[in-house]
């Protein structure tokens, strides 16, 4: 396993011949709440991983024994002026944009309390894990604000308006049970296990097609909000991009041989 960190408050962990990459937050003294330095780093190492062609899986962990992430760093905004909040808007939202936009399959392994911006990125993945300690929720509208990483978009996309408005307008935290009948976290797993079983399953996932997987992943994020129509659209631009690649040959040749496939990965 190889480790790069990016700033004081982001490591990034490869695992699996570097298929997988664990991306972990890392300022345990706040719970991970994300401050300027911390969203800037975030981004970059995103960036990092968007541009590493050997990475078919990403893993978003903490360090920390309580939290997942709980969010904005309130401390640091307390001293801001309007303007200091300005400035550091195109830094936070570029964090939360770098985990939704990376390209291949991502899962969030949750712990803790996950609030607000901490419960944002985790939604920006495509799966979350969770252990029975978690709590989520977006509590923003107690504090003056709306959740401004992604919350108010991707919450609905889940559990739909009504259940997303409910959850917004009332600030409530959610613990694991709860929100997994929700439909708030998708794999509900034993205290302390959240991040073995995502690594677990990243490392399934990573043992598949990577031009199948970005193209997949694609058609998923495309296609939402599409009516049917388009959405087939969208699905078979992403089929041309497999049908024609060295890893639908070497796919088919494998099947066909009995053997596992060596994906040549274009």
């Amino acid at each position: 396993m190889s480790e790069e960190r990016f700033g004081e408050f982001v490591l990034v962990r490869r695992h699996e011949q570097g298929r997988v990459a664990e991306l972990v937050l890392d300022r345990p003294k706040a719970m991970n709440a994300v401050s300027t330095e911390m969203a800037r780093s975030l981004s970059g190492a995103c960036t990092a991983l968007g541009e590493d062609r050997d990475v078919r899986a990403v893993v978003l962990t903490s360090t920390h024994e309580r939290a997942f992430c709980v969010g904005a760093d309130l401390k640091e905004r307390n001293s801001f002026s309007d303007a200091d909040l300005l400035r550091q808007r195109p830094v936070t939202r570029a964090a939360y944009t770098g985990v939704l936009e990376l390209p291949v399959p991502t899962l969030a392994a949750v712990h803790g309390f996950a609030l607000g911006g901490g419960f944002e990125l985790a939604l920006a993945c495509d799966v979350i894990v969770a252990d029975r300690t978690a709590v989520v929720g977006l509590p923003e509208v107690s504090v003056g604000v709306i959740p401004g990483g992604g919350g108010t978009q991707l919450l609905p996309r889940r559990v739909g308006a009504a259940r997303a408005a409910e959850l917004i307008f009332s600030a409530r935290r959610v613990e694991a049970v709860e929100a997994s009948e929700l439909g708030l976290v998708d794999q509900l797993v034993d205290e302390g296990r959240d991040r073995e079983e995502a690594l677990a399953l990243a490392g399934r996932i990573a043992g598949n097609s990577p031009v199948g997987l970005r193209a997949a992943k694609r058609a998923l994020r495309l296609g939402q909000g599409l009516d049917l129509r388009a959405g087939l659209e969208v699905e078979d631009a992403a089929w041309r991009t497999t049908a024609f690649s060295g890893d639908r040959a070497e796919g088919v040749a494998a099947f066909n041989e009995r053997r596992k496939p060596q994906w040549p990965g274009e």
